[in-house]
C-alpha cells in the first residue's frame, strides 16, 4: 500500500491512511505519504474509511483484505453507502472468490442485482473505467437516510456530539 499511497500523493491527490492503534508498529514501516489517522479498532477504521473514501478497491491480499471487501459489499447492499467497490484481479488471484459469488447467485443466496455491487477487472485501467461507470442497480435493504438517523441517535445516546 505504501507504493500506491506514494504514487497518489505524488500525483497531487489527498491520501488518508487509517490505522488501528494496535497495528501502528506493524503497519508503518517507513515514510508515510499524506495524512495518517490513528483509531481505536478495526471497526472504527472501516467506518472512517467508508466516511472519507470515494470508492473502495481491493488488491490481492489476505483475510483482512477479504473481510474489508466483503464488509464494503454488505454495507452497499444494506444501503449504508453507494460507492463503487472494485476488485483488481491480478493474474486471476480472485477467480475462485468471484466463482463463489456467482455460485451464491446460482443457488439463490445472493440476488443477481446485489452481485453487481462488486466491479472486477484484470487491469487497473479497466477497473477504474468500470468503477467510473458504476451505478447501483441492487435493492437496498434500508435507505441510506435510515442508517444516518440511527447513527445520529446512537451518537446522542452515547454522549457524542
Amino acid at each position: 500500500m505504501g507504493l500506491i499511497s506514494q504514487t497518489v500523493h505524488n500525483g497531487g491527490r489527498h491520501v488518508l491512511g487509517v490505522i488501528p492503534r494496535a497495528l501502528l508498529p506493524h503497519e508503518i514501516s517507513g515514510q508515510t505519504h499524506g495524512e495518517v489517522k490513528t483509531v481505536a479498532d478495526m471497526h472504527q477504521r472501516k467506518s472512517e474509511m467508508a466516511k472519507h473514501a470515494d470508492a473502495f478497491i481491493a488488491l490481492p491480499g489476505g483475510y483482512g483484505t477479504m473481510e474489508e471487501l466483503l464488509e464494503m459489499i454488505t454495507w452497499s447492499q444494506l444501503g449504508i453507502h453507494e460507492k463503487p467497490v472494485g476488485l483488481l484481479n491480478v493474474d486471476g488471484y480472485y477467480d475462485s472468490l468471484l466463482a463463489l459469488f456467482d455460485k451464491g447467485v446460482e443457488e439463490g443466496f445472493i440476488e443477481d442485482s446485489a452481485r453487481q455491487i462488486l466491479v472486477s477487472a484484470n487491469t487497473a485501467e479497466e477497473l477504474l473505467k468500470k468503477m467510473e461507470e458504476y451505478e447501483p442497480v441492487h435493492d437496498r435493504v434500508a435507505p441510506r437516510q435510515s442508517w444516518e438517523v440511527d447513527q445520529s441517535l446512537e451518537s446522542t445516546q452515547s454522549g457524542e456530539t
